[in-house]
């Protein structure tokens, strides 16, 4: 996906770093991350000129690779680098060398988290944009937010219901392809009528999403004890993407509203978004007794 086309002109500039970064910052302020996250500029030069971004989930050695090759001078990933600190970072170690590639290349390094996560608009609702869900409200809402827009989760309607197996298979078909795929569990014809949903891992909101009396709960990384509870003691239907898969959609939508920020500001800014997979799992054999 390429948001923007070269501009031209003499009413056209090419934004700084620093001036590019406060706007994502404004898209997602790094005081609303949760208190264990690591978000905003990894490195790069305030002063440098950005007229390519690029978007992605995880800020790994092929994403840096796609960044130098198509010549962005950004790169923004909604998985931190450095999540639990580092004493290191020699290029002998993988996070390492990426350091070095993207300070090498003057390629700077902007991560938002958990506070794109419950942003308005954030990652729960690009997923759900990605599946034709209508947005209700936040599934737990953020309580500083007085317009209730904000928050981790979304609790959506469909259009029009269907089975849980026919909504699991909306979802295999609207999300990027991974090696996983999407599984489910529950009664297969229920009908779905509201779906609550999470992008990345969502066992935790068990709880909110019980209390939601939703018909299912679309996420990622459901466990093993957290499913089997939710699935033995009522009637909601789980579906459980990749975790990538999940938050891939949200470069999308953070990709066009920056592409709308520098139309507003006439910056000669070109924004991209990768497709490169980057879910660690590449092949997937369903289990079984050979025929």
């Amino acid at each position: 996906m390429d948001c923007g086309a070269r501009r031209t002109g003499s009413l056209s500039s090419v934004p700084r770093l620093s001036e590019v970064i406060s706007e994502l910052d404004a898209l997602w302020p790094p005081e609303r991350a949760e208190g264990w996250d690591a978000v905003g500029t990894v490195c790069g030069d305030p002063d440098a000129e950005v007229d390519r971004v690029l978007f992605a989930v995880d800020p790994v050695q092929d994403i840096a690779d796609e960044a130098l090759k198509l010549g962005a001078q950004l790169i923004v990933t909604h998985h931190p680098l450095y999540l639990r600190g580092t004493t290191t970072v020699a290029a002998g170690t993988f996070k390492g060398r990426v350091v070095h590639t993207l300070i090498k290349h003057d390629i700077a390094l902007h991560v938002a988290h958990t506070n794109a996560d419950s942003a308005d608009p954030g990652v729960s609702d690009a997923l759900a944009g990605a599946l034709d869900l209508r947005v209700e409200r936040p599934l737990v809402p953020d309580p500083t937010d007085p317009a209730g827009r904000r928050g981790l989760g979304r609790i959506c309607t469909l259009d029009h219901p269907e089975t849980l197996a026919a909504f699991a298979a909306r979802a295999a078909a609207r999300l990027p392809a991974t090696a996983q795929g999407i599984r489910l569990a529950g009664d297969p014809d229920a009908l779905v009528r509201t779906v609550a949903v999470s992008g990345g891992s969502g066992d935790s909101l068990f709880d909110a999403v019980r209390a939601a009396g939703v018909d299912a709960f679309l996420t990622a990384d459901l466990r093993h004890h957290p499913a089997s509870e939710a699935v033995q003691h009522s009637s909601l239907g789980l579906v459980d993407a990749a975790h990538w898969a999940t938050e891939w959609p949200w470069c999308e939508q953070a990709a066009a509203q920056l592409d709308a920020i520098s139309d507003r500001h006439g910056w000669d800014l070109r924004v991209h978004v990768s497709k490169q997979v980057t879910d660690p799992w590449t092949t997937h054999h369903s289990s079984g007794a050979p025929n």
